[in-house]
């Protein structure tokens, strides 16, 4: 298995675990338990791990990090707005949430799983159509080692940036 291909797995799954939990109710009522409980923005989370994982799968520690801290801002920028938002159709019910939740990193100790939800069955359909985008990579990034294995491609790039073949 490529390096990061487990962290790209987890990274899916936990975006799959989220969505199953907001399960179409996003910005129509307040979801604090299961993953929402940890982090306000698990789907966020998860991204950032996927991310780095498909940067350690094309075999770059600054690939991944690069492209990671780039997606890091945008989530954050955005996941700001949308706490704005939340803070004003939820008011006080959002901001007690908010200050024992994290924005971002998660913090186990909050977890709860709360009572069973009924979910979207479009919601998951979605979250792996999109997760097949970033699984997609993995089979790309081999193509890439054996071309560069093969001597066809990279071969003239820094050795930091150049893939690392077993």
């Amino acid at each position: 298995m490529p390096r990061g291909t487990f962290i790209i797995i987890v990274g899916v799954i936990g975006r799959i675990w989220s969505i199953l939990y907001v399960g179409g109710r996003k910005n129509s009522e307040l979801v604090t338990q299961g993953p929402y409980s940890i982090t306000r923005n698990p789907l966020y989370f998860f991204s950032l791990l996927a991310i780095f994982g498909v940067g350690l799968v094309f075999g770059s520690i600054l690939v991944a990090a690069s492209f990671t801290i780039l997606a890091y801002f945008i989530f954050l920028y955005t996941a700001n707005r949308e706490a704005a938002y939340l803070s004003h159709v939820f008011g006080k019910d959002f901001d007690d949430y908010a200050r024992c939740t994290p924005l971002f990193w998660p913090d186990f100790s909050g977890f709860r799983w709360g009572p069973e939800r009924n979910f979207s069955p479009r919601a998951p359909r979605v979250t792996v159509r999109d997760a097949l985008f970033i699984v997609a990579l993995v089979p790309v990034s081999e193509f890439f080692e054996y071309l560069h294995s093969q001597g066809y491609l990279l071969a003239r790039l820094p050795p930091w940036l150049r893939p690392r073949l077993p």
